[in-house]
């Protein structure tokens, strides 16, 4: 079992959003992607945004997501 859940990390992902409004993540595959780019990014040398220095780059990219130190970008809010 995940901690967080899928769940979790998409209430937090979508607090922001105001009612009526369509949520920024719907499904699982949006947070797996979201987190899997951060991970890399993390492999490739960025740093950590939470502690975590004996801790796989993946689940450093869980709880930076569940803390809301990232954020996962609507399509119109991406850079062109």
């Amino acid at each position: 079992m995940l901690h967080p859940s899928y769940s979790d990390l998409m209430k937090v992902v979508n607090s922001e959003v105001e009612p009526g409004e369509a949520p920024v993540v719907n499904s699982r595959y949006s947070i797996v992607m979201a987190t899997s780019k951060r991970a890399r990014q993390i492999i490739g040398g960025s740093d950590a945004l939470v502690p975590g220095r004996d801790k796989k780059p993946l689940s450093v990219a869980v709880e930076e997501l569940n803390q809301g130190k990232i954020k996962i970008l609507s399509e119109e809010e991406q850079p062109s």
